[in-house]
């Protein structure tokens, strides 16, 4: 019978892991810049509409998440590199 974990047994799968939420993190970050900067905001004239609104969330994350995907602001590189040493520390 095998068992089921949350978290990884491996250091590799551990790393795995950590790295993917460091860059889950920064997408989140990259998304919330690009709503700030008034990426998806409905254009007068010619804009979508209210479903140009409704889904503009939608593309900023997909977009943060292909930014932080191809090595972002570093913001991850960043995190993950601190949070390893730290658990790495033993602290």
């Amino acid at each position: 019978m095998t068992k089921l974990t949350t978290t990884p047994s491996s250091p590799d799968a551990k790393d795995k892991a950590l790295r993917a939420a460091a860059q889950e993190m920064e997408a989140q970050f990259l998304a919330e810049m690009l709503k700030s900067a008034g990426l998806g905001e409905a254009h007068d004239g010619f804009g979508g509409g209210i479903g140009e609104e409704q889904f503009a969330s939608f593309l900023r994350r997909e977009q943060a998440g292909e930014m932080a995907r191809n090595g972002g602001i570093g913001l991850a590189e960043s995190v993950f590199n601190a949070v390893k040493r730290r658990v790495d520390d033993g602290g």
